[in-house]
């Protein structure tokens, strides 16, 4: 079962969702490129995310 999701009434705010995600890229880009922190909170902590890599989780 899939739960729509309800998009706002007011004009100004239906691309709100699309553009913090693509806000949130440019950061974490900007932040790679620059050898900058970017910090969020993930799990009640907060997490410098320009650091993490992109690597795949190795088994073992």
């Amino acid at each position: 079962m899939s739960v729509k999701k309800e998009l706002p009434k007011d004009p100004d705010l239906a691309g709100v969702d699309k553009a913090l995600k693509r806000a949130a890229k440019s950061a974490r880009t900007l932040a790679r490129q620059t050898k900058t922190p970017c910090y969020v909170v993930k799990d009640g902590k907060i997490v410098d995310i320009a650091r993490r890599r992109k690597t795949p989780k190795q088994s073992g």
